[in-house]
């Protein structure tokens, strides 16, 4: 049986962890300890990027990924070289969504509305064929749910050409801003400068069929259905 296995893991706790890597430094206000709001962040997206080290100099290279409540699968080509000489190094992953531009009366107070997650810890190589399969599973139906099923499946020579690397929730920082500017309450409120937010609001487009694609064939409901749908 693979290393990790879902059904036998433990419950995570319903608050993260705070180590020296994840405590909130600056604008703790923002700053969460709530896994509800680690999960929410992660299921909004599938894009993250990876800080590793590879051949002695910082890389930080995006990649799609799959989470499943305690574990963030990611193909990771580059990482693995780094695995194999540093197998112990820690690495740094980043989720990141931009809800909307921030713009005060004052060019300082200007910001950006976010919600962002930080995970630390040392990935590790997903070599089994089972939990491989699985992990790619969990990273395919959290980037396009309903694929997995519709579209032919890894063969196993396929499999043993992925780098697929696995990482745990358990270090783990998240922020998050909303709302206005700060300044309506200060001397810059009476300069007669519009201040507000500008949002930013990510929608799928219309489908655009291969051009290969042979006559007849019809898009699956699973993806006509998310067209014109928000991201996250």
């Amino acid at each position: 049986m693979f290393e990790h296995d879902p059904d036998q893991a433990t419950e995570p706790s319903d608050t993260l962890a705070v180590t020296e890597r994840t405590r909130h430094r600056r604008l703790r206000e923002q700053g969460g300890t709530s896994r509800a709001e680690l999960d929410a962040i992660l299921r909004a997206g599938f894009l993250c990027h990876l800080g590793v080290m590879v051949d002695g100099a910082p890389m930080v290279v995006p990649t799609v990924y799959g989470a499943d409540g305690t574990t963030v699968y990611f193909h990771g080509s580059v990482a693995s070289r780094s695995l194999v000489a540093s197998p112990e190094a820690t690495v740094c992953l980043t989720v990141t969504h931009v809800d909307g531009l921030v713009l005060a009366r004052s060019v300082f107070e200007h910001g950006v509305n976010y919600r962002s997650a930080m995970i630390y810890g040392v990935p590790r190589a997903v070599t089994d064929p089972e939990e491989k399969l699985a992990g790619l599973r969990c990273l395919t139906e959290h980037v396009t749910p309903g694929q997995w099923d519709y579209a032919r499946r890894p063969s196993r020579k396929e499999l043993a050409a992925t780098a697929l690397l696995a990482l745990s929730l358990d270090e783990a920082s998240v922020k998050v801003r909303t709302g206005p500017p700060d300044d309506g309450d200060g001397p810059d409120a009476e300069l007669g400068v519009w201040a507000g937010v500008l949002p930013l609001r990510q929608t799928w487009g219309a489908l655009e069929a291969d051009p290969a694609l042979a006559e007849g064939i019809a898009a699956p409901a699973h993806l006509a259905d998310r067209v014109d749908r928000p991201l996250g």
